[in-house]
């Protein structure tokens, strides 16, 4: 079964094309993209192995694999909004990101390069 959404798929979608447009987006906006796009990757590989963390709007586990349940996770992927958004629409790849230190990614298979871009 997916994971129930949160965030209204219209919204989300609408806060990312405000993002998109470039310029200054208010946090409201800025979270609602962040916490739609988390949703819409958990939706397209859904599973437990890997928490994505974009703090602080928001958090989500994804692919299938080994399910954590307790304590800090073994596969983690850590980055900032602008950086999470950019990843998502394509601005920027994975590899650039990473070896640029935008993101942190810790554990065998905390790697999304696959899944990325989500919605260029």
């Amino acid at each position: 079964m997916p994971p129930k959404r949160r965030t209204d798929p219209a919204a989300g979608r609408a806060a990312l094309d405000r993002w998109r447009a470039g310029g200054e987006v208010d946090r409201t906006t800025l979270a609602t993209a962040v916490r739609y796009t988390l949703e819409e990757l958990a939706a397209r590989a859904p599973g437990h192995t890997l928490e994505v963390r974009v703090p602080p709007y928001g958090v989500t586990q994804c692919l299938a694999g080994p399910r954590h349940t307790r304590g800090t996770p073994p596969n983690v992927v850590e980055t900032d909004a602008g950086t999470w958004l950019a990843l998502v629409t394509g601005r920027v790849s994975w590899t650039n990101a990473l070896a640029g230190g935008h993101l942190t990614a810790s554990g065998e298979r905390a790697d999304l390069d696959e899944w990325l871009p989500l919605l260029p």
